[in-house]
């Protein structure tokens, strides 16, 4: 099978030929769920270095506390003032150009512009995803990030201090890191049906909080020997990432043997076993070993893909949902550290080990919703009343905060899980339905495409509410709080229309059920085919 062997990874090639034999779809699908996993971490892991060395470019006095991040730490330190190697920074001292009296200005200017850069990116590499082979699209988007990140780094090496020059860097840094959500969720959605799409997504979807956090670790742990390796270090890790992308992501069923796409949704895949996962034998029959084309049709417009019956709406909820949830990731260690709780005032560093906290709830939620979504089969239902949800928790996080620590960690539990789900849910699972609609007549080139959309739309919600943020909390917290529950309201009323529509198809179903025939007895009459003949 000549035309197949072209398109399998080299890596699993080698792999074929020492084994002797081939892996089932099972383990194919085990096999690209870890690959995209830690592709992406790698991607998330990138993006920290910035937020760990901002103390060290523009020094400010700041209270440290243990040494050992959270869990392995406590998680409320007290405020003492500790020496830790050559980090604890002074006044006067720094990077020029951020150590000036511009310079936090400066280096919001840097994070603005990458997730500009980033979101008007999303779009173009949403197109070539669905136009350009997907592992060498996701490839190259990883090593050109590791590039740019490193020569970030390498500015402290090279003794730089012209901001122009960390500024195309990140700008850089940030068009390359668009290539990242659309090839993996499109990669994703090849592989895996829509009926366990939901679950299967939310649990893969941690692969954001485990890079953040990765991300933290390596670029803290040499820090004591130089800013700049904390850029090189995850700058080298996604680019070694792209390297094993390379050789072992099978981005397409097709690539290696398997005649169905889209994670098998044509009307045969209909009567797989409940779990979706061919077994044994089952596995040959889907193989197409004398045909290993990849025609899956042209690639799908910008335009045509803005036409599919729910981009806009979940790219739009996406908006909000983003605001809310971007405002917390940017701006909740502050706030913690700001806020009374429990009648004392935490460290600045308790307050960075308690935020963490608020992920560990948006795992769960993103698995949470994605679970419910496939059980009821309603993605809008789902999405909006989980944003609705999130509305009573920002008010009682915000009341009832800082009455306890405990109380503190529930309710900011809670919030995680209501803001983080349905941004989980839209990123993934949405995307991917949307990338395979009906409309599309069995296309399978829009899922890059849809997904830029989506999540690009997204990204400037992301962008937007940390910026407000900063302006609004200088009136105060219950303002930037109202900003939130107004922000989360928006997000579940724009899927009005298509929750109406899910109502209206599940009232249907149940009606359906209802009208089958029966007889006095209360059970199902026979057709009535064989009442006539009988």
């Amino acid at each position: 099978m000549p035309m197949v062997r072209e398109r399998i990874p080299p890596g699993l090639h080698l792999i074929r030929s020492l084994r002797g034999k081939e892996w089932n779809l099972t383990t194919y699908r085990y096999v690209v769920l870890l690959l995209t996993f830690i592709a992406y971490a790698c991607y998330h892991a990138s993006r920290k270095p910035t937020s760990i060395v901002k103390s060290i470019l523009d020094p400010e006095p700041v209270h440290r506390g243990l040494t050992h991040p959270w869990p392995l730490g406590e998680v409320f330190i007290k405020e003492t003032t500790v020496m830790v190697g050559n980090l604890t920074a002074s006044p006067g001292k720094g990077w020029v150009p951020f150590n000036g009296k511009d310079g936090t200005a400066k280096l919001g200017e840097i994070d603005v512009a990458f997730l500009a850069c980033y979101s008007a990116g999303m779009y173009v590499a949403g197109h070539l995803g669905d136009t350009l082979d997907l592992r060498l699209f996701l490839t190259t988007g990883m090593i050109g990030s590791g590039i740019f990140v490193g020569l970030f780094g390498m500015g402290y090496f090279w003794n730089i201090h012209v901001f122009w020059f960390y500024l195309v860097m990140q700008m850089l840094a940030g068009l390359f890191q668009a290539t990242g959500w659309p090839s993996v969720v499109a990669v994703i959605g090849n592989w895996f049906g829509k009926r366990k799409r939901g679950l299967i997504m939310g649990i893969w979807n941690a692969h954001t909080s485990v890079g953040n956090i990765t991300g933290s670790l390596l670029a803290a742990s040499v820090l004591q020997h130089g800013w700049g390796w904390s850029f090189i270090l995850p700058g080298a890790c996604i680019f070694l990432g792209g390297i094993m992308v390379y050789l072992f992501l099978a981005a397409y069923p097709e690539d290696v043997g398997f005649a169905c796409t889209n994670g098998m949704v044509s009307s045969e895949a209909e009567e797989l076993p409940k779990d979706g996962i061919l077994k044994g034998n089952d596995v040959e029959a889907e193989r197409k070993p004398d045909h290993g084309s990849r025609d899956r049709g042209a690639a799908v417009g910008i335009l045509e893909a803005f036409r599919i019956p729910g981009v806009i709406p979940f790219a739009l909820c996406l908006f909000f949902a983003k605001l809310v949830a971007y405002t917390f990731l940017y701006w909740l260690p502050f706030y913690l550290s700001q806020t009374e709780i429990g009648g004392e005032y935490v460290s600045v560093k308790s307050a960075g080990n308690l935020s963490t906290l608020f992920d560990v709830g948006g795992i769960v939620g993103g698995i949470l919703a994605g679970y419910m979504s496939d059980k009821l089969n309603a993605r809008a239902i789902t999405a909006a009343s989980f944003m609705y949800a999130a509305i009573s928790v920002l008010v009682l996080y915000r009341l009832y905060g800082g009455i306890s620590k405990t109380w503190n960690i529930i309710l900011m539990m809670f919030a995680g899980l209501f803001v983080n789900g349905p941004y989980a849910l839209i990123t993934t699972a949405v995307s991917a339905d949307l990338g395979t609609h009906k409309s599309l007549k069995g296309n399978s080139r829009a899922l890059a495409t849809v997904t830029a959309i989506i999540d690009g739309t997204g990204s400037v919600g992301a962008a937007l509410g940390p910026l407000l943020t900063g302006f609004i909390s200088t009136k105060g917290w219950d303002e930037v709080f109202f900003m939130l529950c107004v922000g989360a309201l928006i997000a579940g009323l724009l899927l009005s229309r298509l929750v109406f529509d899910e109502f209206c198809e599940r009232k249907s179903e149940r009606k359906s059920k209802h009208n089958t025939p029966t007889d006095v007895s209360g059970s199902v009459s026979q057709p009535l085919l064989e009442d006539q003949s009988s």
